[in-house]
């Protein structure tokens, strides 16, 4: 079982930055790749950005690349997201996945119904 937390949500004026942290616990080392999906109120669950802890490949949503950098410590088992030049239309719920794997696995999948773990999310709000 893996447990995943996030921090790191706020209110940013448009234009400014956040960073979010997803830390993971548990039997980590079976899950590879993890992501950052995001939900707004009346959406749906989207992709943002994901990385692939083994092998360090990471996929973006094209509404966030450019702006937003994932990376991971593996030191502290954290996956981060560094969100520049924040734009209304950011604004949603970011939660953290996890997709457990038992052998060699590539790339990132950017569907929710790939991911077996989710945290519980963190609130993004972007004003104009």
């Amino acid at each position: 079982q893996v447990q995943l937390v996030e921090s790191g949500g706020g209110l940013v004026q448009a234009g400014g930055s956040l960073r979010l942290s997803c830390a993971a616990s548990g039997r980590t080392s079976s899950t590879s790749p993890m992501a950052w999906f995001r939900q707004a109120p009346g959406k749906s669950r989207e992709f943002v950005a994901g990385i692939n802890w083994s092998h360090g490949s990471t996929y973006y949503a094209d509404s966030v690349r450019g702006r937003f950098t994932i990376a991971r410590d593996n030191a502290k088992n954290t996956v981060n997201l560094q969100m520049n030049d924040l734009k209304p239309e950011d604004t949603a719920d970011y939660i953290c996945a996890a997709k457990r794997v038992t052998g060699t696995f590539f790339g990132v999948p950017a569907v929710n119904f790939e991911y077996d773990y989710w945290g519980q999310g963190t609130q993004v709000t972007v004003s104009s």
